[in-house]
């Protein structure tokens, strides 16, 4: 081996690297599972869906829908009473709390 070459170093991180995807392979496995929930109606998630992509509320990355509400209503732009309703009524269900986010498909 050549002097200076850091072979050694690297596989101690390649072995390091592995044990820390173990880890979380691990706590993965061992997460319980979220009870799980009937789909909400979809013309709930049409409303949320077009709440969502209304501009006149600001934007709505890295907040729930909630929060996106109770903004716009602070700022005094009037967001729709029915979404809040909505959102409090089935505030333990991720499909309606959080915000729908377009994946680019085309379906």
């Amino acid at each position: 081996r050549p002097p200076g070459r850091l072979k050694d170093k690297k596989d101690k991180k390649d072995k390091k690297d592995k044990k820390d995807k173990d880890k979380v392979q691990v706590n993965v496995r061992d997460c319980p599972h979220p009870p799980s929930q009937p789909p909400p109606d979809p013309a709930l998630l049409e409303m949320l869906r077009r709440f969502d992509l209304s501009w006149e509320f600001g934007p709505c990355t890295g907040i729930t829908r909630l929060q996106r509400w109770e903004r716009a209503q602070e700022l005094g732009l009037s967001p729709p009473g029915s979404i809040r309703d909505a959102l409090l009524e089935h505030r333990d269900n991720p499909d309606v709390t959080y915000r729908w986010v377009w994946d680019g498909g085309t379906g």
